[in-house]
């Protein structure tokens, strides 16, 4: 591992201290470790906070997305329906975002029909779904209306494709 793969991560709480070296996964699990015995607590809260990392993400829905010189992009062989498809496009653009081959984790509607082949009056007609169940957010500025899947969209995607 070269010295650019490494995390360096140094923790101070009260007279404690300690540093963590190593790849950014043993990091994060040593950080989650010497955090869960200072702060009790800690291990109760994480059980009821529901987030998606990266890693997350990638180990739920890897086996759909892929990012491609094209963008982020639904790759399966399975039947999957219009919604799912849209919601894990949405999952897709957001990995694309969090490793940095993206800039933004939203996205526009012509933008999903570009990316998913469907009709846009499915889309359209899916994506007001999403929304109205809080599995996507839809946001309107000055240069558009833009659309991101929210943490409950990623549960309830997660059901989802684990039943097909």
């Amino acid at each position: 591992m070269s010295e650019q793969d490494r995390l360096k991560v140094h923790i101070k709480f009260g007279d404690f201290e300690n540093d963590i070296e190593g790849n950014p996964e043993e990091v994060a699990e040593e950080f989650n470790r010497v955090v869960t015995k200072l702060i009790p607590t800690f291990d109760i809260a994480r059980k009821i906070v529901l987030n998606y990392s990266l890693n997350d993400l990638i180990s739920r829905f890897g086996d759909f997305i892929k990012i491609t010189p094209e963008g982020p992009r639904v790759i399966t062989e399975k039947r999957l329906s219009d919604k799912v498809m849209i919601a894990l496009q949405l999952v897709a653009v957001k990995v694309g975002a969090e490793s940095g081959r993206k800039t933004s984790h939203r996205v526009t509607l012509p933008e999903l029909e570009r990316a998913t082949g469907l009709n846009p009056k499915s889309i359209s007609s899916r994506l007001s779904e999403l929304v109205k169940a809080g599995y996507v957010e839809r946001v309107v500025v000055d240069d558009g209306t833009y659309y991101f899947i929210t943490t409950m969209g990623v549960e309830w995607l997660s059901r989802q494709v684990s039943r097909s």
